[in-house]
């Protein structure tokens, strides 16, 4: 049970953005939908093709960095991808009382730390339709390390910048591949997402406890003893 969890015992929250703390129906509506039918104009081709042209490519970058470098896709696929994201940019959302979740921690002053695997100038845009920053210590894309959250070197690079105990620390994020990630580096305590996008109802976490509701979590952080 997410009540269960040991608050005393956590020092740093660390937690992911898209999904997590914001609506996936954003960035899957981008690659998805929204992407595919911009590449289908572009090359005079039908949106079933430029789907088919496209899935070995993305799943060729799943998990790497690339996946999330707008400049590698603007590159690649000879089209402007920052100023597409900027044409939907009013399908960026915040998931359900996440807001309040983030109120609450800082709150019970635990040090909050955003890692999001997004491109910087991703998350500008989305800082921009959701006012997510004042409620961190730091926000840290991982390209600034160069390595994705998928891959050990990221969170050798995030301890060495940071300074934090793995052991004392929270993680919550939607992908169940990072969280695997997260646990073998030694993070304490971890979380998956039920329902990181909207429109698509709830995922399988596997083996990981989901968050459901944060307003659950709210609740037992103020029942945390100090």
């Amino acid at each position: 049970m997410i009540a269960s969890l040991p608050w005393s015992a956590i020092d740093t929250v660390l937690l992911d953005m898209d999904g997590t703390l914001l609506d996936l129906h954003f960035d899957n509506h981008f690659w998805l939908e929204f992407l595919p039918q911009r590449y289908a104009e572009r090359h005079g081709i039908s949106r079933a093709m430029a789907e088919l042209e496209l899935a070995p490519l993305f799943n060729e970058h799943l998990g790497k960095l690339t996946w999330y470098c707008l400049d590698y896709w603007t590159r690649e696929l000879e089209l402007p991808i920052r100023e597409m994201k900027r044409e939907i940019a009013h399908l960026i959302a915040l998931r359900p009382a996440a807001d309040e979740f983030l109120a609450a921690l800082r709150h019970a002053g635990k040090r909050v730390v955003l890692i999001t695997n997004a491109h910087r100038d991703s998350l500008s845009l989305k800082l921009e339709r959701v006012e997510l920053a004042p409620w961190f210590d730091r926000l840290i894309s991982s390209h600034d390390y160069g390595f994705p959250k998928e891959d050990p070197q990221f969170w050798f690079a995030l301890r060495q910048d940071l300074e934090f105990d793995p052991a004392r620390s929270l993680f919550i994020d939607d992908s169940l591949p990072i969280l695997r990630s997260a646990r073998d580096f030694g993070i304490g305590q971890l979380l998956a997402v039920r329902e990181p996008d909207s429109r698509r109802g709830h995922k399988d976490t596997e083996e990981f406890t989901a968050v459901e509701d944060y307003l659950e979590l709210v609740r037992s952080l103020a029942g945390q003893p100090g």
